[in-house]
């Protein structure tokens, strides 16, 4: 894989008279994914280039405050207009993710575009489909490599407060509120920056955190009161969550966030899941601590990937059999979780 510099990819795109450029994210895009994406535009913008930002699904409602969102097109609602803005572009950016199926069908939308293709991402092992790579698994979220970006074009005058409350929000989120080990004294570095734009960080936290519905916060009772199984043997956390059971509490796009965190802080537990019925398909949580390699696990057993401390994976057999074949799976794995 040959990286490439962030002035070198802006000279690529300066090289092009009026270039059309897409932005684009994984699906069901969480904060860093849309804070990078949001805050990336309204960059671009500040610098005389006009860039779009296609989401391939829909979001949680509490990032829809974000600069920008209000213009954010939705490829699973509108495709026609997603597909001619893709394959009229110059250049996609994406962002937050490095396989083209984490983009569903919007993926192969974007392969047939003849656009460049530029990817800003954090997650291990690149698909390698893009034209230009921004990519480090050190960082601690695609919105620290979009400010990286930026910085390294000499360009951080042009981030506003709008673009800075984007970034930070991501930042915040990625690292679990600056807990992580991913979080660096760069990040902080970089966060102090961003807040001195002018963001309030406490509104940004009251707008992530402490904005569920009352359907949410029942919903994530109910599961942990219910549907937590500890698997003691082997330091494991499991919630299963039914397709009748997302139905019944009105479950929405984001209220599942955060909720396989929920498993790991049991003291001893050093890996948890978090498994539900999408009806076409178990989508799959995991996150660990320690030395378990969770996007190992996931791209072994599930179809899936990651960072090395969360990952997720996908099923196509039903709930039941798919907690059967985790728990059989574990088995593989016993001295490395009681170790």
């Amino acid at each position: 894989m040959v990286l490439h510099s962030a002035t070198e990819i802006l000279k690529a795109i300066a090289s092009v008279q009026d270039p059309k450029i897409v932005i684009t994210t994984h699906h069901k895009p969480d904060a860093d994914a849309m804070g990078s994406s949001l805050g990336l535009k309204l960059f671009l913008e500040s610098i005389g280039y006009d860039a779009t930002v296609i989401s391939p699904t829909d979001y949680a409602s509490f990032l829809k405050w974000m600069k920008g969102d209000e213009q954010t097109i939705v490829y699973e609602h509108n495709p026609t207009h997603a597909k001619a803005l893709t394959h009229e572009a110059d250049f996609i950016f994406c962002l937050d993710f490095n396989h083209l199926s984490r983009i569903n069908e919007y993926g192969d939308v974007v392969a047939d575009s003849n656009a460049k293709k530029i990817l800003i991402d954090h997650h291990q092992f690149p698909q390698g489909f893009e034209d230009y790579t921004f990519w480090d698994d050190t960082a601690s979220s695609t919105c620290e490599l979009v400010y990286r970006f930026i910085h390294a074009n000499g360009l951080d005058h042009k981030i506003d407060k709008d673009a800075a409350a984007c970034l930070y929000t991501g930042i915040v989120t990625d690292t679990g509120s600056f807990r992580f080990g991913s979080c660096s004294s760069e990040t902080m570095r970089i966060s102090a920056s961003l807040m001195d734009k002018g963001i309030k960080h406490e509104e940004i936290f009251d707008r992530v955190y402490d904005s569920f519905t009352e359907s949410r916060v029942r919903f994530i009772g109910y599961a942990i009161s219910e549907k937590l199984e500890v698997l003691h043997e082997y330091n494991t956390a499991l919630i299963t969550i039914t397709k009748e059971e997302l139905k019944k509490y009105g479950v929405v796009t984001g209220d599942t966030e955060g909720l396989v965190n929920y498993g790991l802080s049991i003291e001893g537990i050093k890996f948890a899941v978090l498994i539900i019925d999408r009806t076409k398909i178990v989508k799959m949580s995991f996150r660990s601590k320690g030395d378990f390699a969770a996007n190992v696990f996931a791209m072994q057993h599930f179809n899936g990937g990651g960072h090395f401390h969360a990952a997720g994976g996908s099923s196509f057999v039903s709930l039941e059999e798919t907690a059967d074949q985790f728990k059989t799976a574990l088995k593989l794995y016993k001295g490395q979780l009681n170790g």
